[in-house]
């Protein structure tokens, strides 16, 4: 059986992984800054070397919007290609190479540090997770009337079924880029809005505004959607009912 490392291993994705992971029977290390037993930080890089020793496959979960999603990977990698790893799977986001938004253009570039790396990898992109659109329904819900961007759809999948996928693609070999991953369906801002309202009880008074730039464009383009992809099967009404709003 080889060790698999999961970076980020205590966030909103690797913590599911783990335990997938882990009633599987499957050996695995968390590597986090706060683990108690590989407390690595990925920008430093420090401690790399240590934890990857004896590790076969590395999913690479650790991900900030706030930066440092670029020299986090090439530390990894660097020291993944050290410890002889045989395989790297990585997790990003559905439409990173067409939405000229500054997270996504760098989780782009990570995805071809990891392409060229020479270390034998696999891509899953999935679409966002329930919680992150409730947070921003949540957000948005505040005040008496609520300002939604006009025109956008989504389509939000369980981060628990993104958790599954990689589980899957970290015991089996470098695949590439795999199908990517969204949720049951494609739905439209106001019906999203409407489920979060109908689940809160909180009506609120609705404007709709056009914004302005490229990467809005984008999002309404529905580069950001997996129509095609493999779907997982919460919806989001499901998911407001089993975690609340």
């Amino acid at each position: 059986m080889t060790t698999i490392l999961v970076t980020g291993g205590t966030g909103k994705l690797g913590r599911p992984l783990v335990a997938r992971l882990r009633e599987d029977g499957q050996d695995v290390r968390v590597l986090s800054r706060r683990d108690p037993h590989h407390p690595v930080d990925l920008r430093k890089g420090q401690g790399l070397d240590a934890a990857l020793a004896g590790v076969g496959t590395v999913v690479h979960c650790a991900s900030s919007p706030m930066g440092g999603d670029a020299e986090a990977a090439g530390n990894l990698l660097a020291a993944a290609g050290r410890a002889g790893v045989e395989h790297l799977v990585y997790i990003s986001i559905v439409g990173v190479d067409q939405i000229p938004y500054p997270y996504y253009r760098v989780k782009h570039q990570v995805e071809r540090m990891v392409e060229e790396s020479g270390i034998g990898w696999t891509v899953l992109r999935a679409t966002q997770f329930h919680d992150l659109v409730r947070s921003v329904l949540r957000a948005l819900g505040r005040p008496p009337v609520m300002v939604l961007p006009k025109g956008l759809q989504d389509q939000p999948v369980a981060v628990e079924e993104v958790a599954a996928r990689l589980a899957e693609l970290a015991l089996g070999g470098p695949a590439g880029r795999v199908a990517d991953l969204g949720g049951p369906e494609v739905r439209d801002l106001e019906s999203l809005a409407d489920a979060w309202e109908a689940a809160s009880g909180r009506k609120r008074k609705r404007v709709g505004v056009p914004l302005a730039g490229r990467a809005y464009r984008a999002f309404r383009e529905g580069k950001h959607l997996a129509p095609d992809g493999d779907k997982g099967s919460v919806t989001f009404e499901e998911f407001l009912a089993e975690r609340g709003v």
